[in-house]
């Protein structure tokens, strides 16, 4: 994670928390480790995205 850890509470409903920990389960993952993955991947996803639009822009690609 690079600069430590922060402890950060979430308060979820109890059907959400079974979707997690069955997503988590079937990779071999903690509830944890899976939902950190997540926000990390939705995050690099979202600045990738924003990088290819802008060489899309640069390029002249519609």
């Amino acid at each position: 994670m690079g600069m430590g850890t922060t402890v950060l509470s979430l308060r979820i409903d109890g059907e959400l928390l079974e979707r997690l920990r069955d997503h988590a389960a079937k990779r071999g993952m903690s509830v944890q480790d899976y939902v950190v993955r997540t926000l990390v991947r939705d995050d690099f996803d979202e600045r990738f995205q924003s990088a290819v639009e802008e060489t899309e822009k640069f390029y002249g690609v519609t």
